[in-house]
């Protein structure tokens, strides 16, 4: 199995028991083994109090591309630090893609850059986060036994 394969399969996996990921209604574009590229659709009832969609919801799209990114090596892998950069404002309807870029693969971390853009192509926020690898395994795989 090549390592995309496996990335890809890990990501199913992960995608059939996250709930939160399924309500938020995110879809899985692209897997490469340490990146993705995930989407969903804004709706209205994820706006706050000013008219907008809450941060907390354009953060939670881009901590499952990290979480997405970070696990599909098959090592199971949690956030240590995450932080984000809002650069622009995002309403109902809008449809934004959060892409996970590795910066860094290290044993026992590692360091990813998710850039967060509406259906125009204008970045929305830019979030960076540290995973922890446990070396454990989330999906059984040949190659790996």
């Amino acid at each position: 199995m090549n390592n995309d394969t496996l990335a890809r399969q890990v990501v199913d996996k992960m995608m059939e028991t996250d709930l939160y990921s399924q309500w938020l209604g995110i879809n899985i574009l692209e897997v490469h083994e340490g990146s993705c590229k995930i989407q969903m659709t804004l709706r209205p009832e994820m706006v706050n109090g000013f008219g907008i969609i809450h941060g907390g919801v354009v953060f939670s799209l881009a901590d499952s591309a990290l979480a997405f990114a970070c696990n599909n090596r098959n090592n199971l892998s949690v956030a240590l630090d995450t932080n984000i950069t809002f650069t622009k404002a995002s309403n109902p309807g809008d449809v934004i893609t959060a892409e996970a870029k590795e910066i860094h693969n290290g044993r026992s971390t590692g360091l990813y850059l998710i850039t967060i853009t509406n259906q125009k192509g204008e970045q929305v926020g830019l979030f960076k986060g540290t995973c922890f690898r446990t070396g454990k395994r989330l999906v059984q795989s040949d190659d790996q036994q």
